[in-house]
């Protein structure tokens, strides 16, 4: 087996059965936010796109890429479809003209010609946009776990179906606009960052730790940020609270932990696997990216100006009509079918769009323009127009993976998250609406206990019912979730990250 990356979470898998192109990801994402790092401009494209299948993990940008995949990749290639319960990625790729899907059961293992394939889908709202996947990959001889930035809960399912794991590729830096967004003090906002970042790479450690492979490889992350506006978001000054480590620092993180089977990969390095033994080669050195950082960003930065440039002239106009109109058009109706989401938000959240500001009323059901006695809205978004503008114009039914994660807004807060109100963001569609609403209506199983640092707990975390046996970590009093964060005080059960959640916990 040959691994080969083409950037990011892209990798080209290549047997003796078959060639698999997974999340080929090329053209700016996010409102031009988001480019590959390091730069995967110059591979051979229409070369990796003559591929037998081709692997999409899910809808987010940074993995699906459509521009690319409509000039590159071959329409014939059959595709291996993640089992999700919302179509929305199979309707995608049919209308860049692909018409061979393979559609997989989720955690089940599939003989695909003379490869065995499984994929793992997450089917939880908050799950990358309806939805997050992983794929494993074995030829007879050698076994590929290709993670990128999916979250599964539980990997006995891998070992069960594949046993021994050859090499690992998965997600360790951020993605998330949060700390940097919000309107915090900057000292508090580096000690949050600070946090993100670490959980971050602990959550990846102890996927490592789970899977037990013979090699791993850091990918899916970090995206470098080339818009002047946005440099600072790079990882490139020294910045204990920036969220997003290369993968020069997880490695090393990886060493200080005790494990030594990391690789560094960057587009066109290419791992030739036999079993466990392997054979590394890079295009060029590395150290040419990694030692001068900043420098390379800022010759990227001038190369990638025009495009750039383009990205932006393609936004709707920031002056036009009042916003309130379309706003109440498209979330008034999705809130009359959303109880439990309106119930869960609880109050008006306040969008301000250059000198327009408009009321999502979640507890009336309505969008207003601001009243008497609103006072500040306890959760807020202040969001340049042309971007609400842009996303109303193209439908967008997802405005995580559009506005939010191009960190181009800023937000505020009274109190801790609010996991229905950015799943309500993504759920911008009827179809989608109704199997959120539905999902958070559903009764999970928390019958099975755990003994965690002097305490008895439900085994499944509330959020999204991870093994807490595993992801757990106690210290003192409080718990914490390493696969998304969350924290409970385990004395009351009270969920301290978002409303809800209450855990089942007492003291031995």
């Amino acid at each position: 087996m040959q691994v080969t990356s083409v950037g990011h979470a892209g990798f080209h898998i290549q047997t003796t059965a078959g060639s698999i192109l997974c999340d080929p990801w090329v053209n700016p994402a996010y409102f031009a936010s988001w480019f590959p790092f390091p730069d995967n401009t110059e591979l051979d494209w229409d070369t990796l796109g003559n591929c037998d299948y081709l692997y999409v993990s899910h809808l987010h940008k940074d993995h699906f890429d459509p521009e690319n995949l409509a000039k590159h990749v071959n329409k014939d290639t059959t595709v291996l479809l993640p089992d999700y319960p919302v179509p929305d990625l199979k309707r995608e790729l049919e209308a860049l003209g692909f018409t061979k899907f393979f559609e997989t059961e989720d955690s089940v293992k599939h003989r695909v010609g003379e490869l065995d394939i499984m994929i793992i889908a997450l089917r939880a709202p908050a799950d990358g946009p309806i939805g997050d996947s992983g794929l494993v990959v074995s030829d007879g001889e050698t076994t590929c776990f290709n993670m990128n930035d999916a979250r599964p809960v539980d990997m006995d399912v891998l070992h069960d179906q594949f046993g021994k794991i050859d090499i690992h590729l998965l997600q360790y830096s951020g993605a998330i606009w949060y700390p940097m967004v919000y309107d915090i003090p900057n000292r508090t906002k580096s000690n949050f960052g600070k946090q993100k970042r670490q959980r971050g790479m602990d959550r990846c450690r102890s996927y490592i730790d789970q899977v037990d492979a013979t090699w791993v490889v850091p990918s899916a992350g970090p995206p470098v940020f080339l818009d002047d506006e946005l440099r600072y978001l790079n990882d490139d000054r020294g910045d204990e609270g920036n969220i997003f480590p290369d993968q020069i620092v997880f490695l090393e993180q990886m060493r200080i932990h005790g494990k030594d089977n990391g690789l560094l990969m960057i587009p066109g390095s290419t791992a030739d696997l036999k079993g466990a033994e392997l054979t590394l080669t890079h295009p060029s050195d590395p150290a040419e990216i990694f030692d001068d950082k900043a420098g390379y960003i800022e010759k990227m930065a001038q190369r990638m100006a025009p495009v750039l440039e383009a990205e932006k002239a393609s936004w709707a106009p920031a002056d036009g009509e009042p916003l309130l109109e379309p706003l109440k058009d498209l979330f008034e109706p999705l809130m009359a079918q959303s109880d439990l989401i309106c119930d869960g938000i609880g109050y008006p959240v306040g969008l301000v769009m250059g000198d327009e500001t408009v009321v999502v009323d979640f507890p009336a059901r309505t969008v207003r323009a601001p009243a008497e006695g609103d006072g500040k809205y306890r959760y807020g978004f202040r969001i340049p127009p042309e971007l609400v503008r842009t996303v109303l114009r193209d439908n967008e039914p997802d405005w995580v993976n559009s506005i939010f994660l191009s960190t181009r807004f800023q937000a505020w807060r009274i109190g801790g998250y609010n996991e229905f109100l950015y799943t309500f963001f993504k759920v911008l569609s009827d179809e989608r609406i109704a199997y959120a609403d539905g999902w958070f209506a559903e009764t999970h199983d928390d019958t099975a206990s755990i003994e965690l640092g002097g305490y008895e707990i439900q085994r499944r975390c509330p959020h999204l019912k991870a093994d807490l046996s595993k992801f757990g970590v106690v210290e003192g009093t409080g718990l914490t979730c390493n696969l998304h964060g969350w924290q409970w005080d385990l004395e009351t059960g009270r969920c301290k990250t978002s409303k809800g959640h209450e855990l089942r916990s007492k003291k031995l």
